[in-house]
C-alpha cells in the first residue's frame, strides 16, 4: 500500500514539473503580446479623449467633460487673458496635451498636443 502511494506521488510530482515548462513559455509570450496591445490601446484612448474634448470645445459645460476624462491628470502650467477674462492652461502628462480652460463659463477654449504655457491670443478668445 505504501509503495503504491509513493509511486503515485512521484508520478504526480514528475507530471507537474514537466508540464509546467510549456505553460511558462506560453504565459510569457502572452504577457509580452498583452503589453504591446495595452500600449496601442493607451494611444487610442488618448486620441479618443482629445476627440471628445474637440467635439465639445467652446460649449458651456465642456469643462465637466474635461474633469471626467482627466481625473487627477491635469497640472496647471499657465494663466493668460482670454475667454471671459482669464484662462488657465492645464497639461496632461499622460496624453502630452495642453488644454486651455475658462472657469467663468466652464468651457474649454483651446486644445493642443505638447506642453504650451501660453496659446496665441486668437486661440483663446
Amino acid at each position: 500500500m505504501k509503495l503504491a502511494s509513493l509511486v503515485t506521488s512521484v508520478a504526480l510530482f514528475g507530471m507537474f514539473t514537466v508540464s509546467d515548462v510549456p505553460f511558462k513559455a506560453i504565459s510569457s509570450s502572452l504577457t509580452r503580446a498583452s503589453a504591446q496591445e495595452i500600449k496601442v490601446a493607451a494611444g487610442d484612448a488618448s486620441q479618443q479623449k482629445i476627440d471628445q474634448l474637440l467635439a465639445v470645445k467652446g460649449k458651456p459645460g465642456s469643462g465637466e467633460t474635461m474633469r471626467q476624462l482627466y481625473v487627477k491628470d491635469l497640472s496647471p502650467i499657465g494663466i493668460q487673458p482670454g475667454g471671459a477674462g482669464m484662462v488657465v492652461n492645464f497639461y496632461s502628462k499622460n496624453d502630452d496635451t495642453t488644454i486651455s480652460y475658462c472657469s467663468t463659463y466652464d468651457v474649454i477654449v483651446a486644445i493642443k498636443k505638447g506642453k504650451h504655457p501660453k496659446f496665441a491670443a486668437a486661440e483663446v478668445k
